[in-house]
C-alpha cells in the first residue's frame, strides 16, 4: 500500500528572530506531534517541495503552537517555508481507541443499510457540534447527512471500506 500524508498542521508565520515559526494546529494531538524530536514533513502548497524536519521544542500559545525546529537559527531560514503544510506519515498516526477513526479511514467507505440497501460513498465529515456528520453521496439525489450516533451507525469496517447504518425517520 502507498504511503499516505496525514495533516497535522500549517505553518502560517515566523516568530521572533531566531527561527522559531508559528503553526496552526489540525491535529488531534498536537502535544505528540509538536513534542520534541517528532519528525514532520513541511509540504509547499504545489505539493512538489517537501523538507523533513525535527522538533526541537514546541510551547501552545493562544490556540497556535510556537515550535522550534532543528536547523532553522534565523527568521530568514524560516520565512520560505510560510503556508506550507505540515504532515507526518500514516506510519507514525496514534493508536486510537476502539470506535474511533481517521477521517482518510472513514472518507471512501460504501454505506448499506442494515436492510441491506446501497445508500452512497462517504465523501465529507462535518463537524457542527455534538458529533460528527457523515455526508454520503449518492448515485441519484441529493446526498444524505448521517449523524455518527449510535443509533445509526451500527457498524464501521474499515478494511473492507464499509458502513452498515439504521435509519431514523426523516434522514432521507
Amino acid at each position: 500500500m502507498a504511503q499516505q500524508w496525514l495533516n497535522v498542521g500549517k505553518l502560517v508565520n515566523t516568530h521572533g528572530l531566531r527561527g522559531e515559526v508559528k503553526v496552526l494546529p489540525q491535529t488531534d494531538f498536537p502535544d505528540v506531534r509538536f513534542a520534541s524530536g517528532s519528525k514532520l514533513i513541511l509540504l509547499d502548497p504545489d505539493e512538489k517541495q517537501s523538507l523533513q524536519v525535527v522538533v526541537q521544542s514546541a510551547r501552545e500559545q493562544k490556540g497556535m503552537f510556537i515550535v522550534k525546529l532543528k536547523g532553522f537559527d534565523d527568521i530568514n531560514q524560516a520565512e520560505k517555508y510560510k503556508g506550507w503544510s505540515i504532515k507526518v506519515s500514516d506510519q507514525d498516526s496514534v493508536e486510537l481507541e476502539e470506535g474511533e477513526y481517521y477521517y482518510y479511514e472513514i472518507i471512501g467507505c460504501r454505506v448499506v443499510t442494515d436492510e441491506g440497501e446501497e445508500l452512497g460513498v462517504i465523501n465529507e465529515i462535518l463537524r457542527p457540534g455534538a458529533n460528527d456528520v457523515w455526508v454520503v453521496e449518492r448515485s441519484k439525489g441529493k446526498p444524505v447527512l448521517l449523524p455518527v450516533i449510535d443509533d445509526v451507525v451500527l457498524d464501521v469496517n474499515v478494511d473492507d471500506k464499509l458502513v452498515t447504518v439504521r435509519l431514523m425517520e426523516g434522514l432521507i
